[in-house]
């Protein structure tokens, strides 16, 4: 087996995005960062609610999906579709845009702490016209795994565990991603397999972990090199990380906002009919 190890660091960048909420941006903050086939990743923390409260108004997505993950806090999705829920701690959204969605995403608290990612994952040219989806997670379907100083909440992908095979409640999803909740006590080690065919990157948000001897660098998405594994270890200091990956495209990509194509002309398009369409 070979073991992966930090290709690449994209930090995370302090940002703003909806009605000004205030996040920190790694993939996506220029557009040559991307790790296909993920666009972007935003992590928003924070207690004080003028960071997050005025939330996410109604705005469009063509050509990728979206995928809120609540760590901490409530948000209500609603979208053109009639789709409603509410994003509760250790919740998931995966909405795939397809050929166009209107959504909005509104903060269900006056205070406390809103804390979570959101993980914008490009759709292949043959899906990129497909009717939208919405796939709702409550928290208790996310999948747990318990072992020795490690717990582990399997959002999408497969992971065999002492012959046991788990399998994440999100599916049907064609870059067949892998996305990893990951908590480490002090001094735990955990070998996981990962297909060599996947690109990936972990993303550490609280404590210290080394992957394969590489200390991961805090707020950054760390992208994966090939191979077929990940160690990782923590020492005096416990650790909490998302692993995310999935099959790559090897498309082109046009962007223009939250319009996610292959050509400028299918984004021209989409800027000239996305109105219409709704």
């Amino acid at each position: 087996m070979i073991n992966r190890s930090i290709k690449r660091v994209i930090p995370a960048i302090d940002s703003q995005d909806g009605a000004g909420v205030k996040l920190k941006r790694s993939l996506g903050h220029r557009q040559n960062l991307r790790i296909d086939p993920f666009l972007m990743l935003d992590m928003f923390s924070s207690d004080n609610p003028d960071d997050y409260i005025a939330g996410f108004p109604p705005h469009p997505h063509r050509g990728f999906e979206t995928v809120t993950y609540m760590l901490d806090g409530k948000m209500l999705h609603r979208d053109h579709m009639g789709n409603e829920g509410l994003l509760k701690s250790g919740g998931v959204q995966w909405m795939t845009a397809g050929r166009g969605v209107i959504h909005e995403e509104r903060p269900q608290q006056e205070s406390g702490l809103m804390r979570g990612f959101q993980l914008w994952v490009n759709l292949p040219a043959a899906e990129k016209m497909k009717p939208a989806a919405y796939q709702n997670i409550e928290p208790e379907e996310v999948v747990e795994i318990v072992e020795p100083k490690v717990q582990m909440r399997l959002v999408a992908g497969q992971l065999t565990r002492e012959g046991k095979l788990y399998t994440g409640p999100v599916g049907g999803i064609s870059t067949q991603p892998m996305f990893v909740d990951i908590k480490m006590e002090p001094n735990a080690s955990l070998d996981l397999p990962l297909d060599k065919g996947l690109h990936g990157f972990v993303y550490l948000f609280e404590g210290a972990v080394n992957l394969n001897e590489q200390l991961i660098p805090f707020e950054s998405a760390a992208e994966l090199s090939d191979g077929d594994r990940l160690v990782l270890k923590t020492s005096d200091s416990a650790a909490r990380l998302l692993l995310i990956a999935a099959k790559p495209l090897g498309e082109p990509i046009a962007q223009y906002g939250p319009f996610v194509m292959n050509t400028m002309d299918e984004i021209e398009q989409a800027c000239l009919t996305i109105v219409r369409v709704f």
